[in-house]
């Protein structure tokens, strides 16, 4: 308790701003005695051993409070370390103390979207937060420490719920309207693709008890375990001309799907069979040819379908150290990342490549990881320091935090 103080108190001395599956082979005879079942010999059924607990993670708060950005900072207090709401409560304007997310804010338009568009994120050229769409913008204030009852998030909220709509009116296409005017099987995908995304942007900012977001998500994921069930996901690919494409019926689950139902831990609960079915889909081998589908007479590329595992080995992860992170966070959300041995592996790469103080440093060379992955920027990098020690902020407190979310023991260093 006296160390929580003395983080708090540092912290408020700081700026700050207001704003298994049942057999078949009938079971052997077996004798009771007293109340205890025994095979036939008499002799008693030894009980299983339990499994090992989970080793704990060591988490270096101390030095994530003295080089991490006030993002890192708050969320490794709240969400890893765990402090009490009241202790919480002191250190609450500590994300508003982040420039870059104050910033981000006043980019936001009078109709409550960033720029009018929904999916787009800033260029590698743009100085600030040029080009950034309403749905990545959003989901940025939230991994910067944002409540969802910011005003800059309340305004958004309107335009989002919008989207949930089960119909196909091309004004709120957004940027996917194109500059003409688009035919009906291009109106039903991509508010299809809005509307899924809208859903993740909702469920990351705490809106799973609204029934307007859970009706969404029932649907979604109704329309997901139907495709899971049928032939079609076996062989979703047809032969349209001189190259293979995803049929057009074909629903695989997308990434907005996967993050959805990754921020929706009770709704999961109420449909254990369908997240069942999920990580079978999400542990397959991907196929190798190229994530295009048709849609009515065109055939687009559709990137956000998840077709399989994408993170099957150690290169994968090296190849992009951001999106790895990215995914294993999602699949400890999700309850899978225990589940699945490759990925725990994996995660314990990224652990064993901590120094003595817990912090981590990469694998091979110094350099500072990057990714190109547009679901990647609304996460990474929230720290905006690039250079010196700061520059290892952001994967060491999001090792805490899967660490956190996968059930692991934290040991506050």
């Amino acid at each position: 308790m006296v160390r929580r103080v003395v983080w708090i108190n540092c912290l408020l001395c700081e700026p700050s701003v207001t704003l298994p599956p049942l057999s078949n082979t009938p079971a052997a005879p077996a004798d009771t005695v007293a109340g205890e079942a025994v095979p036939a010999t008499g002799t008693p059924v030894a009980p299983a051993a339990p499994p090992p607990p989970p080793s704990p993670v060591s988490f270096p708060l101390d030095w994530l409070l003295a080089n991490g950005a006030p993002p890192i900072q708050y969320r490794a207090l709240t969400e890893v370390a765990r402090l009490t709401s009241e202790e919480a409560a002191q250190v609450s304007a500590l994300p508003f103390t982040h420039r870059p997310a104050l910033m981000l804010s006043l980019h936001q338009s009078a109709d409550g979207t960033w720029g009018g568009g929904m999916l787009g994120i800033p260029s590698s050229r743009a100085e600030h937060f040029e080009g950034v769409g309403t749905i990545p913008a959003v989901r940025r204030l939230i991994e910067y420490g944002w409540h969802k009852d910011t005003p800059p998030l309340l305004h958004a909220r309107r335009v989002l719920f919008r989207l949930l709509a089960e119909d196909q009116d091309p004004a709120y296409l957004y940027e996917l309207g194109g500059k003409h005017a688009p035919d009906d099987d291009a109106v039903r995908h991509g508010r299809s693709l809005l509307r899924e995304a809208a859903a993740a942007a909702l469920a990351q900012a705490g809106y799973e008890g609204d029934p307007r977001l859970r009706g969404a998500a029932r649907r979604i994921v109704t329309r997901m375990a139907d495709y899971l069930r049928s032939p079609l996901a076996q062989k979703p690919f047809v032969r349209q001309g001189n190259q293979h494409v995803i049929a057009a019926e074909a629903a695989p689950p997308s990434m907005y799907a996967v993050m959805m139902l990754a921020y929706m831990p009770l709704f999961r609960a109420e449909h254990h069979r369908e997240m069942d079915a999920l990580y079978t889909h999400l542990t397959q081998a991907q196929p190798r040819q190229e994530a295009v589908q048709a849609v009515g007479t065109r055939v687009v590329p559709v990137p956000h379908l998840v077709l399989g595992d994408p993170l099957p080995h150690r290169n994968a992860v090296d190849a992009d150290v951001p999106f790895a992170l990215f995914w294993l966070e999602l699949m400890a959300r999700l309850g899978f990342l225990k589940r699945n041995e490759n990925w725990g592996k994996l995660f314990e790469r990224f652990l064993d490549d901590r120094d003595r103080s817990g912090v981590w440093h990469p694998h091979k060379g110094m350099a500072v990881p990057k990714s190109t992955n547009p679901f990647v920027w609304p996460t990474y990098p929230l720290e905006t320091q690039l250079a010196g020690e700061e520059r290892w902020a952001d994967v060491t407190f999001r090792l805490g935090l899967i660490a956190r979310l996968a059930g692991r023991p934290i040991e506050i260093a």
